[in-house]
């Protein structure tokens, strides 16, 4: 797969000719609405492999390297001797390379009735995916569970051989609780209640996994959470089920505010896998920024596998970005949007500004003004920002991909995802 970005004046069907794709492919690849572009965007072209155009200061050698090649294999590809003087702007080909296995879970939050669109979207995503979370099973104060309306959407993943896993969290009053999960710490029987429960449902439904996604806890709850988990596992495991949980993103032993109560180490002793969430730098009252930027990631990342087996890590990602109005990050500003990244990329066209990418944060996004005047600023995803996320992936060798949800539409995403890797089913 190649990742073009759009230049001024380029149209589909001269990038097509560039690759020699009919730009009709390019449009169904990409699930384009039309033929408009905006500059700065970045395309998907189904082609085997991908070409690369010398840049002042490459070598034949740096290029091999940056791309897992041997600097003879490079040349053989291409025809050109080892010794041969580079061009700027020379094309180079470079060859489809070995894919890596991986896990990938979904996350899912059906909405009552869950709509045929719903289901549509399950059914084409479900041969990428490993896991399907279903979100939520919403934890009441005695223990027991409110469910969500789910419709067939696991008799779909099963049948697809994706695993179902059923996420209890804190959710009360649509907001993360940590009266609540206290309730839960201290109340045994509660506690125990909320298990036998969840134990119950997965073996009636067909769930494979129980998913503790508690947030926002007071952090001197820290050891009555790692006690719930250590209590949950013994019974879980004894059911015949695994037991995984979601992690706030952390990049040190941070043991107060509001990721505090979520101990990394011991998370990763006690359940069979975890999923980081990092995303939400940039979040719904936040200045404009990107909502996953590499840096910090990287940092969550590097602390993740110093407490915890990268074997059992799923790096989180966002598929959603944030539209912001002016006055940024003020008190008196409005709420961002969140909104997809096909959406994203559509609202640039429709506005017609030039999409920019932060090398930095390695994620791209764009001002533009409305109707009324108001400044806005949109950050979200696109092929480059996904690409360097599989990039840190495969460096740390992490068990997997988690996303955060079904239905936003990001195709580039899954066609990146496909290329790279092999998704395992278990």
């Amino acid at each position: 797969m190649q990742i073009h970005v759009v230049q001024q004046g380029e149209s589909l069907y001269k990038i097509g000719q560039i690759y020699g794709v009919p730009y009709q492919q390019i449009i169904i690849a990409n699930e384009l609405d039309s033929d408009r572009l905006a500059v700065g965007q970045a395309l998907v072209i189904p082609i085997v492999g991908a070409y690369y155009w010398v840049r002042p200061g490459d070598s034949l050698y740096k290029i091999a390297q940056t791309h897992g090649l041997s600097v003879e294999r490079l040349a053989q590809i291409n025809g050109i001797s080892t010794t041969a003087m580079l061009q700027i702007g020379q094309r180079l080909y470079i060859p489809e390379q070995p894919k890596t296995p991986i896990d990938s879970l979904l996350y899912v939050e059906p909405r009552n009735p869950v709509s045929p669109e719903m289901l549509a979207e399950v059914r084409r995503h479900v041969k990428q995916l490993t896991y399907l979370a279903m979100f939520s099973y919403e934890v009441q104060r005695d223990g027991s569970l409110k469910a969500p309306t789910i419709a067939d959407i696991p008799t779909i993943a099963e049948n697809a051989g994706v695993i179902n896993m059923m996420v209890l969290t804190n959710l009360e009053e649509f907001t993360f609780s940590a009266e609540l999960a206290r309730v839960i710490f201290t109340d045994q029987a509660a506690q125990n209640r909320m298990i036998q429960q969840a134990i119950a449902t997965a073996k009636k439904i067909g769930y494979g996994d129980i998913h503790f996604d508690f947030e926002l806890l007071f952090p001197e709850d820290r050891e009555l959470y790692n006690q719930l988990l250590r209590n949950a596992r013994d019974q879980i495991h004894q059911a015949g089920l695994t037991l995984s949980s979601a992690l706030a993103p952390k990049s040190g032993e941070v043991t107060t505010g509001i990721y505090g109560a979520h101990d990394y180490k011991v998370h990763g002793e006690v359940c069979d896998f975890v999923v980081l969430m990092t995303y939400e730098w940039g979040y719904t009252y936040s200045a404009p920024q990107a909502v996953s930027p590499i840096g910090p990631v990287t940092k969550v990342v590097e602390y993740a596998v110093s407490q915890i087996p990268r074997e059992k890590i799923f790096l989180g990602q966002n598929l959603y970005g944030y539209d912001w109005s002016a006055p940024f990050g003020e008190e008196n500003s409005k709420p961002a949007t969140a909104l997809s990244p096909k959406t994203a990329t559509n609202l640039a066209i429709e506005q017609r500004v030039a999409i920019e990418y932060d090398p930095v944060a390695q994620a791209p996004h764009f001002t533009y003004y409305d109707i009324q005047g108001t400044e806005h600023e949109v950050w979200f995803e696109d092929a480059r920002s996904i690409n360097a996320k599989f990039d840190l992936l495969k460096k740390f060798k992490l068990r997997g991909i988690m996303y955060w949800k079904l239905g936003l539409a990001f195709p580039q995403n899954w066609l990146l995802l496909e290329d790279r890797f092999t998704i395992r089913k278990r």
